[in-house]
């Protein structure tokens, strides 16, 4: 998921670069020619499309960080799991993120790695499906 991101950063940090040096160039261009042209409908179209070229790269990214901060908000819940075995009355607790819980192992919140028998059964509960 980092790699995901850090790559659509670079993509965009390129593309600003770039259009950024297209600008510069036609700056140049248009000091050398010495020309007072009048701003042409043209040039405030381009200016108009830079700007919702903006706000759709803010919208994007705004976008983007939100949906991360709610999955990692989700994956870090807290679950219960319970252990009920065969030959104990009592059942076991374990507190765990819901990111670290698999099929028939978790990771417990203080780090203990817990596998679970075929003869045990595992209830979770706190989990929205």
């Amino acid at each position: 998921m980092l790699g995901k991101l850090l790559l659509t950063f670079a993509v965009i940090v390129i593309a600003f670069v770039y259009v950024r040096h297209q600008d510069q160039a036609k700056a140049t261009l248009a000091k050398k020619s010495k020309s007072k042209a009048k701003p042409s409908d043209n040039d405030s179209l381009s200016g108009d499309m830079r700007i919702a070229a903006y706000m759709f790269l803010a919208l994007t990214v705004g976008l983007g960080g939100a949906l991360y901060y709610f999955r990692w908000q989700d994956d870090h819940t807290i679950v219960t799991v319970t252990l009920h075995r065969e030959n104990q009355a009592q059942a076991i607790r374990y507190e765990v993120y819901k990111y670290q819980l698999r099929d028939r192992s978790f990771i417990t919140v203080q780090g203990t790695a817990v596998t679970v028998a075929s003869s045990e059964r595992m209830e979770v509960t706190g989990l929205d499906l």
